[in-house]
């Protein structure tokens, strides 16, 4: 039997608000505050009903508020288990109030995150799928919720069932030789078929680790740092992109000091941009802190807009292979940051120089996910160096299991220490 528990499921402020009850009680508290009898209504029906409050020595009831009760039978429930919602009118008072007549019925107030973690426990999702509740509910662009509808619908999940189905067959071939290590005659694991496969294995992890740069840029927002020299227009530009005075526009050069962040959507996109000091020789210790930081944000972004005008040259910085470089010469007739010449056409380079994914594309967006397939990539890289070197299948078959573990963390399989839960679920919201 597990413990009945309650929470506001929405936002507070709203027209409604929805109170989520789950456990082996739910259905007997919450019939034990109107007239809707759970346990014998039809599973997954919807029906109108009155909050009460009993006052046993005056014997008066109170109507708390008029709500639709919403039942949903185990194991056909969001938890997994005999679970209610209640949807009320949004007045604070009302939700408080269901709310405490709940626990003094026998509910207790749930913590974050812990109707997703019961709905992992009862394998109604696993872990992965279970994150991107938390990342759907967060989603602030189109991207970064596909992202999390894509890896909510078993995606990643399914990838890494296809991964760990070809480490077990290389496994259980190494085992199936040592089973049989006395007879010499015998071969079950041919090592360069066996090495082939690890190589193969070993490709699609690195690939799937890759993807994790593409992934946090458009869950995060894609990195878009301004460079130039100074006073070449680089916060007018910015001001201009975000439509508002967000950075000091003035004459005199070195105005700005520091790196300046904010973002905007652009068909879907969130792009975060930075606006930085201007490049130039000087003396001022201060300002060439900022310069430092300049070239530091250009080095860590995926889209560099170089910004200059006529009669100055662009700003010598060494870039990466895997960055985007739009070339910018302001204050001419083509372009005007100042006055808004020439912008749509680079909103749409900007667009058109972000990353690109197909609903088939498999992205990895999540930081303890790209971990564990690091620490697998290890594992198989030192399979691969044992076969190599003619290794003994024990040895081998060790590193296996480890990289067929780690893969396992990332679903949940290998997941069994209530704190690594608890850390996991206390990201998520109250209610979820």
């Amino acid at each position: 039997m597990t413990e009945t528990i309650c929470a506001l499921a929405t936002a507070p402020g709203g027209a409604l608000g929805i109170i989520r009850v789950s456990g082996s009680n739910a259905f007997s508290i919450v019939s034990s505050l109107c007239s809707v009898r759970c346990d014998s209504v039809a599973a997954n029906t919807v029906h109108f009903t009155r909050i009460v409050q009993y006052d046993a020595v005056s014997q008066h009831q109170t109507i708390i508020d008029e709500v639709m009760v919403s039942v949903f039978r185990a194991p056909h429930s969001y938890t997994g288990e005999n679970s209610v919602e209640i949807s009320c009118h949004g007045s604070r008072y009302i939700l408080n109030k269901v709310l405490e007549l709940l626990v003094q019925k026998g509910c207790r107030m749930a913590q974050r995150g812990e109707f997703t973690m019961r709905a992992y426990l009862n394998g109604k999702m696993d872990l992965s799928q279970a994150e991107a509740v938390a990342d759907l509910i967060a989603s602030s662009n189109r991207a970064s919720h596909k992202l999390a509808m894509s890896q909510l619908r078993g995606g990643i999940s399914t990838e890494l069932s296809r991964l760990r189905e070809q480490l077990l067959r290389l496994t259980s071939l190494l085992e199936l030789e040592l089973d049989f290590s006395d007879h010499e005659d015998l071969e079950f694991a041919d090592r360069t078929e066996l090495l082939a496969l690890a190589q193969k294995i070993e490709a699609h992890i690195a690939h799937l680790s890759q993807t994790f740069e593409t992934g946090n840029a458009l869950k995060n927002g894609i990195p878009v740092a301004i460079i130039g020299a100074p006073n070449v227009g680089k916060s007018t530009l910015l001001n201009a992109l975000l439509g508002e005075e967000r950075a000091i526009v003035s004459d005199i050069q070195g105005t700005t000091r520091d790196a300046i962040e904010d973002t905007i959507q652009l068909d879907g996109i969130t792009f975060r941009f930075i606006d930085t000091a201007g490049i130039r020789h000087t003396n001022d210790q201060i300002e060439n802190l900022g310069i430092e930081r300049s070239i530091s944000a250009a080095q860590r972004a995926r889209i560099i807009l170089m910004v200059t005008e006529p009669g100055v040259p662009y700003p010598d910085i060494s870039v990466s292979d895997n960055q985007t470089i739009i070339r910018i010469e302001n204050k001419t007739e083509a372009f005007q940051a100042k006055y808004g010449i020439g912008l749509d056409d680079l909103r749409k380079r900007l667009i058109d120089a972000a990353p690109k994914t197909s609903e088939s594309d498999v992205i990895i967006s999540n930081a303890r996910h790209y971990d564990a397939l690091l620490r697998a990539r290890e594992a198989i890289l030192r399979v691969i160096d044992g076969l190599q070197r003619q290794l003994s299948g024990d040895l081998l078959s060790e590193d296996l299991r480890q990289a067929i573990d780690i893969l396992a963390e990332i679903t949940g399989g290998q997941i069994t220490t209530q704190e690594t839960l608890n850390n996991i679920f206390s990201h998520f919201c109250v209610g979820k």
